[in-house]
């Protein structure tokens, strides 16, 4: 069973950087499906897409503010995902999920219905 766990996240100052990650369990080579990506929910909206990665081919795929300064990234042999994030606003405060599981051909659209599995989330918050 895939396993996802996210870290790096915490309180900044807008301006700021925070680099997020997320570990596979067992593998990410053990994921059939090779698009995973990152979203987040402040509460009562919406979970949004933030960003996508193939796993195979490491196209990526950005959404909405976050385009020009979160980079989304994977190291197959540490089996983990990566958002780096710079230029932080106030608005980019949420909670944070990793997701694993959807086919490649749905990364562009980053709809968290066609993802298999999720984090528990890990929590930013910006400052102004």
């Amino acid at each position: 069973q895939v396993q996802l766990m996210e870290a790096g996240g915490g309180s900044v100052q807008a301006g700021g950087s925070l680099n997020l990650s997320c570990v596979v369990s067992p593998s990410i080579a053990s994921i059939k499906k090779n698009c995973m990506g990152w979203f987040r929910q402040t509460p009562g909206k919406e979970r949004e897409g933030v960003a996508g990665i193939t796993t195979v081919s490491g196209g990526t795929y950005y959404f909405g503010s976050v385009k020009g300064r979160f980079t989304i990234s994977r190291d197959i042999a540490k089996n983990t995902l990566y958002l780096q994030m710079n230029s932080l606003k106030p608005e980019d405060t949420a909670l944070y999920y990793c997701a694993a599981g959807a086919f490649s051909w749905e990364c562009g659209r980053l709809n968290q219905a066609n993802f298999d599995n999720w984090g528990q989330g890990t929590q930013v918050t910006v400052s102004s």
